[in-house]
């Protein structure tokens, strides 16, 4: 970001904070929640308030505001992007930035399980509630919803999502959820990532709430794809997860998941945003190029 867009950045921040409902009001909205391409595609980056900001090797890759809300901007200009995820503090920057023109916003809600927490499955709701996301005019909410058989927090967290999933919905906005079935593994939360798990997750994350009319899962690349996604009819989304090694595998593994009949576009963060050769205008435009 140059510094004069920074130093304006901080003095709205600091001078006219009323100017974030003011930008956020006048906000041309998308017509649809899919791009001219038929789908949705979107960049994560609800990361940061959770603790989590590692990118592949870089241990602080998304520690630095600044840098992550350029690689942000860079990215949502690409053709063929029409969608955002973040917390307020990440979507207001982009807000302000006039970054989010036509885009589907969606707010990011339990952020409370901080990454490597002793309470992380313990997910309580610190960021946007569906009240805060239907008055800034975003396009829906998403909630991660972990599973641990062997944490007892594992039903409040359930219940707090089916809450967001009701009240998102009596506001007519969609629902994302993103389900896991997770375990301590030497003492940090590991998800399953196996076509049981995941059919398994889904089944209970499709049920949350008084209606799935809203509902949309996001949900990451397992083996055997086709028959986890069996498990259910509501429209899904595929998430990028960490920085892969071998990013032509994690396209073709993208590519062959969006030609299941749910699945209806992507949701990809660090993949995107921190790619080994930090080329974020060519990784973008591959993934949207999948579409």
């Amino acid at each position: 970001m140059r510094e004069e867009s920074l130093r304006t950045l901080v003095e709205t921040r600091v001078h006219r904070p009323g100017a974030v409902a003011e930008a956020a009001a006048r906000r041309v909205r998308p017509t649809s929640l899919l791009g001219d391409h038929g789908r949705l595609m979107m960049i994560a980056a609800d990361h940061p308030a959770r603790g989590a900001l590692r990118a592949g090797d870089r241990s602080l890759a998304m520690g630095d505001r600044a840098d992550l809300i350029d690689r942000m901007c860079l990215a949502l200009s690409r053709p063929g992007v029409n969608g955002v995820l973040g917390t307020p503090d990440v979507l207001e920057d982009l807000l302000l930035l006039g970054a989010l023109e036509g885009k589907v916003v969606v707010g990011s809600m339990n952020r409370g399980g901080l990454a490597g927490t002793v309470f992380e499955i313990d997910d309580r709701f610190t960021a946007y509630d569906a009240e805060g996301i239907a008055a800034s005019g975003w396009e829906g909410g998403k909630m991660l919803s972990r599973i641990d058989a062997e944490d007892p927090a594992t039903v409040s967290t359930l219940q707090a999502c089916a809450h967001a999933v009701s009240d998102l919905a009596a506001h007519g906005l969609m629902a994302m959820v993103e389900p896991f079935i997770s375990h301590r593994v030497d003492g940090r939360v590991r998800n399953e990532l196996t076509a049981e798990a995941m059919t398994r997750a889904m089944t209970v994350a499709a049920g949350l709430g008084r209606t799935s009319a809203h509902t949309w899962l996001k949900v990451p690349i397992v083996e055997e794809m086709e028959r986890a996604m069996a498990a259910t009819t509501l429209p899904a989304l595929i998430l990028g997860g960490e920085v892969s090694a071998d990013p032509d595998a994690a396209f073709a593994d993208w590519s062959k998941a969006l030609a299941l009949p749910t699945v209806q576009g992507l949701v990809i963060g660090r993949s995107l945003l921190y790619p080994a050769d930090d080329d974020v205008a060519a990784a973008v435009d591959t993934a949207v190029g999948l579409l």
